[in-house]
């Protein structure tokens, strides 16, 4: 990676695995003007996974689909944003565990999400599978 300052190349000081966001966060140093940043790297899941439908037809993974699905099934929560935020990335953790061959089928993710949402919140649960089954 270049400095962000002067455009010379960096080196990586620290880096810790963000388990919650499915992101690596790293601190690096620029070799020429020894200028300190912070950079976040995360996964393209649109890119690395693609979801079967119904029919049979691949498309890429949204994770902004996923996540105002979860916001609609949230509206009554306070922070519905913020906790439908949380829950996106709890329900691609554990899509990674089912992603054979980079496709996952559209029952997947309904179904993950379903466990998901069933054990946060019945009222958002029961939403979410009015609209998904």
């Amino acid at each position: 990676m270049v400095c962000v300052h002067c455009g010379s190349s960096t080196g990586v000081i620290n880096s810790r695995h963000q388990r919650r966001s499915n992101a690596v966060w790293r601190r690096r140093q620029c070799a020429g003007c020894r200028a300190v940043f912070t950079t976040r790297e995360a996964t393209d899941y649109s890119a690395a996974w693609a979801v079967r439908g119904r029919q049979g037809g691949l498309r890429p993974f949204s994770r902004d689909k996923l996540l105002l699905s979860l916001h609609r099934s949230c509206q009554h929560r306070t922070d519905a944003l913020k906790e439908a935020g949380g829950l996106a990335e709890t329900v691609i953790s554990k899509l990674a565990d089912q992603a054979s061959d980079g496709v996952i089928e559209t029952r997947a993710i309904i179904q993950v999400t379903q466990v998901a949402l069933n054990r946060f919140d019945k009222a958002a649960s029961v939403h979410y599978r009015a609209f998904h089954n």
